[in-house]
């Protein structure tokens, strides 16, 4: 496990006598993937135009890459996080973490995954005079990493539930979490292991296409997910007497299910989801929400071979498609929602509006809403780079998921610390919730 600590500068060795006049500085050497970035630059000639090349190879082999084009001042230094970006590269303006979010990936419809968050990522970075094809004048590298000191990673198999569970360094307990990613299957855990960093014991739920659960998203069984909740009420190392939920886009409605018809949950943190059961049925003793349907004939295509499928689901207050409605309006915990205006995948800003409307006709209390208007739909943890179009599995093509760079990378920031806050204040409650049904 890597240590936090280390010289608040790491350059790493100059490779030539050319480039020992130079030094390129990343400050810390060594931090969380969702640390900030500062970065310094000493011994240029004043004025001196430099391209700042960033890149960053995935587990799958994958190359994402950044340029920043900036100019050293009259002593011939320049910080990242006060010296503006010039037109040029991928960022403009005083952009500090902009080396991170503006990174692309060299293949086209490829997204920025941590499937083993043992390992840190790595960021070259590399100095060049005048344009990106400059010579060479100086190098520097960070580790950016997922799972901090002293954090625990325990594989989860707990008679049928299946995930990764993380307990925070200190001797608890700790503001539970359960958290459920959307349609990809398998066991992603970089989120709850973040938040793990923060304090929290965090569970990262698989629900299928891992180990002995169903491989294909064709239904599911709530009491799969009520076991989970039950096992983290019971850990002695979580914080009752209620846990919190996170869930983005399929893992969204999953968590509002969740709130709707379990005990012992507090807070429902959701990240564009639906209103609506999508994509599988959802079983929960004798009651049953079946998929939502869609209307093939509303997909668009920006571009040749890539959809836009915002459009296509159809409307969950309307007949006969309400029956898929999850009954949000029995939950009693407390409710955030995490919104994209720009978010491709479906219209998440509608569903957290039907959302607040069905809990007030309920009597119960309005939930938060925060809106970002230029955010496209994967709004993950600070300093993700934008994933613009990738490959859907529900529909079975490349599709776009909206939002513009910098105005999404904001969203990841603020989005991220909301969460956290949220969870914060409302895990302490004492009321434990009964069943619905």
């Amino acid at each position: 496990m890597l240590s936090l600590l280390c010289s608040p500068l790491c350059p790493l060795p100059r490779a030539s006598r050319a480039m020992s006049a130079v030094s390129l500085l990343v400050s810390p050497g060594r931090c969380l993937f969702d640390d900030p970035l500062r970065l310094r630059v000493r011994g240029l000639p004043a004025g001196q135009d430099v391209s700042l090349l960033t890149a960053l190879t995935d587990e799958a082999g994958e190359l994402f890459t950044s340029v920043g084009r900036y100019r050293a001042d009259g002593g011939g230094e320049l910080d990242v996080s006060r010296s503006p970006a010039l037109e040029g590269g991928s960022y403009t303006g005083v952009e500090p973490e902009g080396p991170l979010w503006s990174l692309e990936p060299r293949t086209p419809l490829r997204r920025l995954l941590k499937k083993d968050v043992r390992s840190p990522l790595q960021l070259r970075f590399s100095l060049h005079r005048g344009p990106p094809t400059g010579a060479l004048l100086a190098e520097a590298a960070q580790e950016r990493s997922f799972l901090g000191e002293a954090v625990s990673r325990e594989l989860l198999r707990a008679g049928r539930v299946r995930g990764s569970l993380f307990l925070p360094p200190g001797p608890g307990p700790f503001p539970g979490v359960i958290e459920v990613q959307g349609t990809g299957g398998g066991l992603l855990d970089y989120k709850a292991s973040l938040l793990a960093n923060r304090g929290f014991a965090t569970l990262a739920l698989a629900y299928y296409k891992y180990e002995d659960l169903p491989k294909e998203m064709k239904e599911f069984h709530l009491e799969y997910f009520e076991e989970a909740v039950n096992y983290m009420l019971q850990h002695p190392q979580v914080k009752g007497p209620g846990i919190g939920l996170l869930g983005h886009s399929k893992g969204g409605d999953l968590v509002i299910s969740m709130a709707s018809f379990l005990k012992g949950i507090t807070a429902t943190a959701v990240v564009n989801g639906s209103v609506a059961n999508v994509g599988a049925a959802l079983h929960y003793k004798d009651h049953t929400l079946p998929p939502i349907g869609i209307d093939p004939k509303r997909l668009k295509h920006p571009e040749p071979g890539v959809g836009d499928i915002r459009d296509v689901i159809h409307n969950p207050l309307e007949e006969p498609h309400r029956k898929s409605l999850i009954p949000i309006g029995k939950a009693d915990c407390k409710f955030l929602f995490i919104v994209g205006g720009d978010d491709r995948n479906w219209k998440s800003d509608i569903y957290a509006q039907i959302a607040s409307q069905l809990l007030v006709e309920e009597g119960k209390e309005k939930p938060e809403i925060v809106f970002y208007p230029k955010a496209g739909h994967y709004i993950e943890p600070p300093y993700f780079p934008l994933c613009k179009a990738s490959f859907h599995k529900l529909v079975n093509l490349p599709v776009v998921w909206g939002g513009e760079p910098k105005a999404h990378a904001l969203a990841q920031v603020d989005s991220w610390q909301r969460i956290q806050n949220f969870f914060h204040k409302h895990l302490n409650g004492k009321n434990v919730l009964k069943n619905k049904l």
